[in-house]
């Protein structure tokens, strides 16, 4: 098994400041990754909603390129069906070279029906376009021209001027999100992150082991080059000096991320499936925050390493109501006093 990493996930959610001083904070975070080692910064892809203020990951991806040496980057995930891939392609591929050969690509359908409904598209469709627009990526990552036929895209022996860095591609990645789309990425040998449970994720990650090793080395696999694919799974992360932050800091903060990733659902009406909760000493009872103590925290990152069977870490420092200062006094702690216990 691979040695066990840390990565951040970050969806930008909107705060109080300007969106300049936004973007200028989280600089200055991922600088931090960068430099306390971190294996990857992965950020997320939302529209229409305060949750995601970097709908452009790529564009984000490229200024965060310039300001950092090491860290890995890239998006979790694009949205594939609001984007022609043609035009996709030549990003991934300049982004892969700004990086210098760092660039993870994250890849998904999108979770939000409201989402893809205003630029257009049916959430019952968004499945098969995915699928196609993913054989149309890969294949011009891969090959000098890039000849398609399909049902949503035709594209007729076009020149692939721009090739990417790393050979034959950046690794792909998927967000998990069922069993179904577990088993998506694993025959794909693609590297996974998902949530939930650690006794959930235990079995999970069980399964896709398995699955990858039936399909190692086929047509099909989208990352022949990685020996054994990255598995994770994502957390909010808060390590307190004591527990009035935890009361007074994290818990309200929690309240405004269940805030910003379900608006567009309360919009219309309608809840989210996901089992989404306001209340942080809920999440932490079900595994998808870690928060407490910097003792409290060293215990839960043991557990999760120990029984969920991943061997990848992807916290959340800046979210909901946090303030730069607070992601900063949280990271601080946890990189001094947390992860060096693990790395």
């Amino acid at each position: 098994m691979t040695t066990n990493r840390f990565g951040v996930f970050d969806h930008i959610e909107r705060r109080g400041d300007a969106v300049d001083d936004l973007f200028a904070g989280r600089f200055e975070l991922i600088k931090e990754y960068d430099t306390a080692g971190f294996f990857g910064y992965h950020v997320a892809e939302h529209h229409a909603t305060p949750l995601g203020m970097a709908p452009s990951p790529g564009l984000f991806l490229a200024a965060a390129a310039q300001c950092t040496r090491q860290i890995h980057l890239g998006p979790l995930v694009y949205l594939l069906p609001l984007y022609n891939p043609l035009r996709l392609l030549s990003e991934i591929c300049m982004l892969d070279h700004i990086s210098e050969g760092r660039l993870e690509v994250g890849v998904g359908r999108g979770v939000s029906p409201f989402e893809l409904a205003y630029y257009g598209i049916s959430f019952m469709d968004a499945p098969e376009i995915f699928e196609e627009s993913l054989d149309v990526i890969v294949a011009g990552l891969r090959d000098e021209r890039l000849a398609h036929r399909g049902a949503h895209y035709r594209f007729d022996n076009v020149p692939m001027e721009v090739r990417p860095r790393q050979q034959p591609n950046p690794p792909f990645w998927y967000g998990v999100t069922s069993p179904a789309s577990l088993m998506f990425a694993a025959r794909r040998g693609m590297n996974m992150v998902g949530g939930g449970p650690i006794p959930v994720l235990k079995d999970l990650t069980a399964a896709f082991r398995a699955e990858v090793a039936q399909h190692k080395g086929k047509a099909e696999d989208l990352n022949p080059h990685i020996t054994e694919p990255t598995v994770g799974a994502i957390r909010h992360c808060y390590v307190a000096g004591d527990d009035r932050e935890i009361e007074q800091i994290a818990s309200p903060a929690y309240a405004t991320f269940y805030h910003n990733i379900t608006k567009l659902w309360r919009d219309f009406r309608t809840v989210p499936d996901y089992g989404f909760t306001p209340d942080l000493a809920v999440a932490r009872q079900y595994d998808v925050a870690i928060v407490g103590s910097a003792e409290q925290v060293r215990d839960e990152v043991g557990r999760f390493f120990e029984q969920s069977g991943c061997n990848y870490l992807v916290l959340s420092f800046a979210w909901g109501g946090l303030s730069q200062a607070d992601s900063r006094r949280s990271l601080d702690r946890f990189v001094t006093k947390v992860m060096p216990q693990f790395v």
